[in-house]
């Protein structure tokens, strides 16, 4: 299976090469390609993917947008390279660290298995979310994913956690491009999966939150949310 991992990157600079060290070599080895899209970072990104990272990890592909586009815009390119490449499953890992790199090959082991289109990483099931993630954010997220359980007839533990995976075939029927830019692009998958009646698994993983920065601001991603909601009611996704 050729199993390629899309990494959109921010300003990263300062966790991609620790991202890239903590990933198993047997894990790397499987992996045919990693490609990085450097969403308009201001800090050395680019400059530490060219310069460095190539050099030391030969199956990295950098695609540079001009401007920062947003999450989902990242996402969106990766995807399109990762079918052009003839990916036939594509992990989705951040490249701030907070989801385990250590974990790539058990979040396609259920796509290789035949169990799964859509794999998500859970980081309740993991057992320490309430325990390691900021209060409002733990809070909100169960918020959210009770409502859009309820909403969404569906039984997911988290609709809000970034580490994912996809078969080709979920890519090539869920209609992402029509999707948002922004942080609630993970949302919009996961009904795009289930419109196409597509087989969703999750994993737990590891709950973790250190020195990364992240760009997400809990109040506009919820009343992102509430609008993914309405548009899902709407029938507009």
């Amino acid at each position: 299976m050729k199993i390629i991992v899309v990494m959109p990157a921010y300003n990263a600079g300062k966790t991609l090469c620790e991202v890239f060290e903590r990933i198993p070599i047997y894990a790397y080895k499987m992996v045919s390609e990693i490609i990085i899209v450097n969403d308009g970072s201001q800090d050395y990104t680019q400059r530490l993917v060219n310069n460095f990272l190539m050099k030391k990890y030969s199956k990295i592909k950098l695609i540079n947008h001009e401007k920062n586009k947003g999450y989902g815009a990242a996402q969106k390119t990766g995807y399109k390279e990762a079918l052009k490449d003839g990916a036939e499953a594509v992990i989705l890992l951040h490249s701030d660290g907070q989801y385990a790199p250590e974990l790539l090959l058990e979040m396609i082991k259920p796509i290789e298995e035949g169990k799964a289109d859509v794999v998500g990483g859970s980081r309740l099931l993991g057992g320490e979310m309430k325990k390691n993630m900021p209060l409002i954010r733990y809070y909100g997220n169960r918020f959210l994913t009770k409502l859009e359980n309820i909403i969404f007839n569906m039984n997911i533990t988290t609709y809000h956690c970034g580490y994912k995976a996809y078969s080709r075939k979920a890519l090539e029927k869920i209609p992402f491009e029509k999707y948002s830019d922004n942080f609630w692009f993970d949302s919009e998958m996961m009904i795009g999966a289930k419109r196409n009646n597509l087989q969703i698994v999750e994993i737990p993983i590891p709950t973790r939150y250190a020195e990364e920065k992240s760009y997400l601001n809990p109040i506009p991603y919820g009343i992102g949310v509430l609008g993914v909601i309405i548009k899902y009611l709407t029938r507009e996704i």
